[in-house]
């Protein structure tokens, strides 16, 4: 799951089209609930490109709530670092809820941590409607790696460095693998790639020890036995993983899923809200869309849109104090 670049540390705020304003925005109008949602055609926007996870469970969900109301839910691609065009665009919109934001770690966690000015303020000016799924992550090495446990790995590590790949800077891979460092001891030097399938690549070809891969890619990886897996960045094993131990079992407490969702601006009308969120429960339950899901190893999170902002909070409260401490910045 590609999210940013260091590319963009480069890039000034008008060359993304955005705002310079660090205000927080509150100009979006809040319209009357009028009858069923959708009544009208609904726009999804998506921070990141097509073909991904975030644009393929947008297409995935809008689809079967265009084919139970005939209601078009049309997505729309605006990728850039973070998310932050797509995030602007949604709060900017009127908030009549449709509009809609698939946000993960990145959207509603990291980036005010993460940049200095943000021409938004997720906490605010964001409401959550839909909690799609937790993926994941693993700690992957390859088949003929002489490291056969974490224990291994780890041992190996306070001997001499070892090297981990993840697809970007500042994603879920790289942060929950820098928090698995912090909690165990591990010594490891982050290789970012630009995507997962090189870092895959660079895995298998022995040129990293490990790589931090979430389940869409380490599934695959397990079936075929090219890779194997030291453990899960989790709280309980997982029932395609169960010869998988978690961080947890093995005495160090770094559960670091990546995670997908959908919000509003925050100033639409609760009973509007409330419509999304149940049309929205309805399509997550869909058979189409709970077998994709399991393909890509993700966790339905049980509970509703309160559980999911209890979770962001709890999310917040931890990563964006990591960030910090590690230093990592994308506006500098």
């Amino acid at each position: 799951m590609k999210r940013r670049t260091l590319g963009l540390a480069s890039l000034g705020w008008a060359s993304l089209g955005l705002a310079a304003s660090p205000v927080p925005l509150r100009c979006a109008q809040a319209q009357p609930p009028q009858g069923a949602w959708p009544s009208r055609s609904v726009r999804w926007q998506v921070g990141y490109g097509a073909g991904g996870a975030s644009d393929m469970l947008a297409r995935l969900v809008g689809g079967v709530i265009t084919e139970r109301t005939t209601i078009p839910v049309v997505v729309e691609n605006r990728p850039s670092g973070g998310a932050i065009v797509a995030t602007e665009n949604v709060v900017r919109s009127a908030a009549d809820g449709y509009t809609l934001l698939q946000v993960d770690n990145a959207v509603m966690v990291y980036n005010p941590a993460l940049y200095t000015r943000l021409p938004f303020d997720p906490d605010a000016d964001l409401a959550p409607v839909a909690f799609v799924g937790r993926f994941p992550l693993f700690v992957l090495v390859r088949r003929d790696s002489p490291h056969r446990s974490f224990a291994d790995l780890l041992a190996a590590s306070r001997r001499a460095s070892v090297t981990y790949g993840t697809p970007s800077v500042a994603s879920p891979h790289h942060l929950g693998m820098e928090l698995l460092k912090i909690r165990s001891g591990l010594e490891a030097t982050h290789v970012p790639f630009r995507g997962t399938p090189p870092a895959v690549q660079d895995m298998l070809a022995g040129r990293i020890d490990c790589m931090m891969c979430d389940g869409m890619a380490a599934l695959p990886l397990l079936a075929s036995g090219d890779a194997r897996a030291l453990l899960a960045a989790h709280g309980e094993r997982l029932p395609y993983a169960l010869d998988v131990p978690t961080a947890r079992e093995l005495g160090f407490d770094a559960v670091a899923p990546g995670w997908q969702g959908v919000c509003v601006a925050a100033a639409t009308p609760a009973p509007v809200r409330e419509m999304i969120e149940s049309a929205l429960a309805s399509a997550l339950a869909a058979p189409k869309v709970t077998e994709r899901l399991a393909t890509l190893g993700a966790e339905r999170p049980a509970g509703g849109v309160r559980e999911f902002l209890a979770y962001i909070r709890q999310e917040r409260a931890l990563w964006r104090p990591l960030i910090r401490e590690l230093g990592l910045r994308m506006d500098s």
